[in-house]
């Protein structure tokens, strides 16, 4: 009787485990937003900076950039819808938080918080060379509204590749990653989307396309 009642609590025990780790797994990402699915952090540590100039002048590093958009950032599906691929083919054109502004207010979308971290880190710790990384996956639709691209802000260290200021993770640096390529395949497996293409940028903005120079009847190719 004894022995039956061992293997019974023992059995229940393992069950516990199993249901606890179960429980303890991250949720899935949802592939049609890029709001968080999680919060990594939702407290920053030590003395708040008033201002964004201040927090310029005393962040050192890109953790604690990080750890300030880990607990602050909130996103914004609305203006997700005004930036979608359908809303800018019909010529809408938003502006995009400028870091200063962002700081005071940190709600907006993956773009928004990309600048934020990409900026900021130039200012902070130029030598990472952090860069804007837009991802374009295939495209989801959410109220009629062609959602496509995505953005985070990338950085180096000792040679290698790290990730963060990502509107789906907030507060979650990742790497860190040989090359920018890994991080992409890791990246897709995460959100469930195909990447169908990716570039590291200096700039959030669209470069315009230069026209050629006009020709004289004479210099232009038959």
């Amino acid at each position: 009787m004894k022995s039956r009642i061992s293997r019974i609590a023992a059995a229940a025990s393992a069950i516990g485990i199993a249901l606890a780790g179960c429980a303890a797994l991250p949720p899935a990402a949802d592939p049609a937003s890029d709001a968080p699915e999680h919060r990594v952090s939702r407290k920053a540590s030590g003395e708040v900076a008033g201002t964004y100039a201040d927090a310029v002048s005393k962040w050192r590093t890109a953790e604690e950039i990080n750890e300030w958009i880990g607990a602050r950032f909130e996103y914004d599906q609305d203006r997700a819808m005004q930036l979608s691929e359908t809303q800018r083919a019909r010529g809408a054109t938003v502006a995009i938080h400028a870091p200063d502004a962002f700081f005071a207010s940190p709600t907006g979308i993956c773009v928004d918080l990309a600048r934020f971290g990409v900026e900021t880190l130039r200012r902070v710790d130029p030598q990472s060379r952090p860069v804007y990384v837009m991802i374009e996956f295939d495209p989801v639709y959410l109220s009629g509204n062609a959602l496509r691209r995505h953005w985070v802000a990338g950085f180096e260290r000792d040679g290698m590749r790290y990730f963060f200021a990502d509107s789906k993770r907030p507060g979650h640096i990742a790497g860190p990653y040989a090359g920018t390529q890994a991080f992409i395949d890791d990246y897709a497996a995460y959100r469930g989307r195909q990447i169908v293409a990716f570039s590291e940028r200096d700039s959030y903005q669209r470069k315009l396309r230069k026209p050629a120079a006009r020709q004289a009847r004479s210099e232009r190719p038959s």
